[in-house]
């Protein structure tokens, strides 16, 4: 049985705007620069401590856990906005609905959101039984440890060269290195192409069309990943 284990912002959905608002609303509160734009979607992936110790290293670990506060406050708000609403990306709801209808095929999501956020994403898209493992930064060290896709391997009862891990950022390809399988980067995210393969992706999807045939490439080479 293979694994195929999804990132979710940047790779299934497109959030960007709803993060960004939300840092924005969460540096202003407390009357804080607001990092760019290209800073913010650089830390997209990693759990809200992380993310805010690399946005805001000169300030207290205090005034980072408030930043954190402000910024899941607002991004709940931001859901109930139709125009900040994450989409999917192009092509990906064909991508999961067609590996979801395999026999040979385990779906997984190893993530930055919280559980909730999760949840409420596989329901809107009908998605619910869809992943047969979630791991989230509510039960998980951030990216990029392993813990994630080894608590993913473990459920699914995959091995490492059965598994890969589909992601748009650094820390997804350098999470699924650490944990020994393979790696498949997206070109559509929030990290360019040249970083994904720095970081060790053994293939970079261009879109979405792409992506499935990359996918049994990889797994018909057989190869150890490790």
């Amino acid at each position: 049985m293979k694994l195929v284990i999804f990132d979710c912002d940047g790779t299934l959905v497109d959030s960007q705007h709803s993060i960004c608002a939300a840092m924005e609303h969460a540096f202003a509160s407390l009357q804080l620069a607001v990092p760019a734009r290209a800073a913010i979607l650089s830390i997209v992936g990693l759990s809200l401590p992380q993310a805010f110790a690399t946005l805001a290293p000169e300030q207290a670990p205090a005034v980072q856990r408030e930043l954190a506060e402000l910024y899941r406050a607002a991004f709940g708000q931001q859901r109930a906005v139709a125009a900040t609403q994450d989409p999917l990306f192009e092509g990906m709801a064909e991508v999961v609905e067609a590996l979801a209808a395999r026999n040979d095929v385990l779906l997984g999501i190893a993530t930055g959101k919280s559980r909730r956020g999760v949840a409420r994403i596989l329901e809107r898209e009908d998605w619910v039984g869809h992943f047969h493992t979630i791991q989230t930064a509510d039960d998980n060290p951030s990216k990029p440890h392993p813990s994630m896709i080894l608590r993913a391997m473990a459920e699914g009862a995959s091995e490492p060269g059965a598994t890969v891990m589909i992601g748009d950022s650094t820390y997804d390809i350098e999470m699924a290195r650490n944990a020994g399988v393979g790696s498949v980067g997206v070109a559509w995210g929030y990290h360019d192409a040249q970083h994904l393969q720095a970081a060790g992706a053994h293939a970079v999807a261009s879109s979405s069309a792409t992506l499935i045939a990359i996918l049994e490439a990889l797994f018909a080479a057989q190869r150890s990943f490790a």
